[in-house]
């Protein structure tokens, strides 16, 4: 059977990547959708297949990631997480999502019929990604509910409480370069099922580091690595609010927790440590880590 799942993997990946999609979208995006939805929908349902088999020969999320409009590969790990873990709600929450056409719940949007909040600082951005979803075709009835902000952790939960979200939701995804940290912090408005979010890899798995608190927070350039918090901070944050590490994609930056109590035995708990061992990961570390180390992190 996994046999079987690479085989559809690498269908679903030569109909994603068969154009370049993202230097013409959204006019391109829209020209493979029908496939991409349907190879997308058959791989759902051989990991369905997969949990029910006795032995239980799941796939690592080496082994799972494409990309449609994420950034990276989330796209094929959030599907495989939703596929595994029954959706309650279907209702997807992104902070900072650029324009929201190339972010981390796009596809469970436009693919599979869920309910999006997306929230960006950039006007530009957010005007941009509200045309895309008012004149594509999955969408245009009811588009996602795109906000133009700059969130801090004294505003985030009355922006998302302003949206009509409370209590539990099914995915949040969180990637500010900055507070990212000090943000899923204060949000207690609503209780994801599964939290992605964008951490400094460069930072040794042991430090549970953190950049102080600024609400007026801007990041001069993605050179600077002064931003954001170390995986062993997110994970001791998560674990606060009773979550646990199951992966990262495959550069280690963009890591998945999923709330304790859902599939533990299907997605257990690993270490940060175990995620810490790809190539671009220690690469990071030896290179980026020593220019950055002294600066005034905050312990946490």
């Amino acid at each position: 059977m996994k046999q079987e799942i690479k085989s559809i993997l690498r269908k679903v990946r030569s109909l994603l990547y068969s154009r370049d999609l993202f230097s013409h979208y959204p006019d391109e995006l829209l020209k493979s959708q029908t496939d991409a939805k349907a190879a997308q929908l058959v791989l759902q349902q051989h990991y369905k297949t997969l949990i029910r088999l006795p032995e239980r020969s799941l796939p690592s999320f080496k082994e799972i990631g494409f990309r449609q409009y994420s950034q990276f590969e989330e796209d094929g790990i959030i599907l495989y997480l939703f596929s595994i873990i029954k959706p309650e709600s279907r209702i997807c929450l992104e902070i900072c999502a650029g324009d929201g056409i190339e972010c981390n719940i796009a596809n469970l949007i436009i693919n599979h019929g869920w309910w999006g909040h997306l929230f960006d600082g950039n006007a530009y951005g957010v005007k941009r990604g509200t045309a895309f979803y008012a004149s594509h075709k999955d969408t245009f009835l009811h588009p996602p509910s795109f906000k133009c902000a700059w969130i801090t952790a004294e505003n985030i939960n009355q922006l998302v409480a302003d949206c009509g979200l409370r209590g539990r939701i099914d995915l949040l995804s969180l990637d500010m370069d900055g507070n990212d940290y000090w943000i899923w912090k204060a949000l207690d408005v609503v209780e994801p099922t599964v939290v992605v979010c964008e951490i400094q890899n460069p930072i040794p798995p042991d430090l549970a580091l953190t950049i102080p608190y600024d609400p007026n927070f801007r990041l001069a350039t993605f050179q600077d690595d002064f931003r954001g918090a170390s995986l062993r901070a997110m994970v001791n944050l998560g674990r606060s609010k009773g979550y646990r590490l199951v992966g990262t994609h495959r550069f280690g930056f963009n890591v998945f927790f999923v709330k304790n109590g859902v599939v533990d035995d299907l997605l257990p708990e690993i270490s940060p440590e175990k995620c810490a061992n790809d190539p671009y990961t220690k690469l990071a570390q030896s290179t980026r880590w020593p220019k950055v180390k002294d600066k005034h992190w905050v312990k946490v």
